[in-house]
């Protein structure tokens, strides 16, 4: 019975495939997309509204100066990247904001329309701003390749068969919660989309670290940060950050063979 609904669900994902395609801005890869932008934002504003209310800011001024700033020099080249390569339409809806919660997690996100998350438990890790740096550049490459809107959409398509959100919303609102949640990476399940996470992950590495390079962060800081999480991996139970972001030897070796790729835009960064 298991099979039969896993084959199901895949016909699903199939067949909607080819009827709700959009682009990956970062790699031209076809991407299931069944929620509207605009619906995108407007979730993602009213989840990023509650999730402030509800948590503490941190009170540390320096360090939250230090995500701020560096968060304007990140979306500074994101906004740049994406008008130098004549997609610069697509930031118009983006309402930026960078917040440090005080918690022992480590953890980070970024939802669509540019609401960022810094947690204080991932500070350790990150070290200095170039390590900031690369965390941001990468939350942020996964919300600007609309990965979020593509996990959403496939989870519906294997949860409700591909309902639109706004019935699943009215008719399964918990359910629906979770999916959003399990999205982002703000708590609920994690890895529900393991064959997707991959390939997620490589974009997200590739887009950040241009966008980390363009803001004049050392790139090869992302490599010196993974290492770190990677020792904290194995300290038993793996961080929520390692649980939605892999890091192993191929990853960390991936990351390795992309950052000659974007060295020239760190050297006309630091000129």
């Amino acid at each position: 019975m298991k099979s039969v609904k896993i084959c199901l669900a895949l016909i699903v994902i199939i067949t909607l495939s080819t009827l709700s395609c959009t682009t990956v801005p970062v790699t031209g890869r076809r991407q299931l997309n069944l929620i509207p932008a605009q619906t995108m934002l407007s979730m993602s504003y009213q989840q990023y509204s509650q999730f402030v209310q509800s948590n503490k800011l941190s009170t540390d001024q320096a360090a939250t100066k230090r995500v701020k700033d560096v968060g304007l020099r990140i979306q500074q080249a994101v906004e740049r990247y994406f008008a130098e390569n004549g997609m610069g339409y697509k930031m118009r809806e983006y309402d930026w904001e960078f917040n440090l919660i005080e918690s022992e997690d480590v953890n980070a996100w970024c939802m669509p329309g540019g609401k960022v998350v810094i947690y204080t438990g991932i500070l350790p890790y990150t070290q200095n701003e170039d390590g900031l740096g690369v965390v941001m550049g990468h939350e942020i490459a996964h919300a600007v390749a609309a990965h979020g809107n593509e996990r959403m959409s496939q989870m519906l398509a294997v949860q409700f068969g591909g309902i639109a959100l706004a019935v699943a919303l009215s008719q399964k609102p918990k359910e629906t919660q979770n999916l959003w949640m399990a999205a982002f990476g703000l708590g609920a399940q994690v890895g529900l989309l393991l064959p997707y996470s991959r390939l997620h992950e490589y974009e997200a590495d590739r887009l950040g670290l241009t966008f980390v390079a363009m803001a004049g962060y050392d790139p090869d800081e992302a490599v010196r940060f993974w290492e770190r999480m990677s020792q904290k991996n194995k300290g038993g139970k793996p961080p929520e950050f390692i649980s939605t972001h892999p890091s192993d030897y191929k990853r960390i070796a991936n990351i390795k063979s992309l950052i000659p790729k974007v060295m020239p835009y760190y050297n006309e960064a630091k000129q």
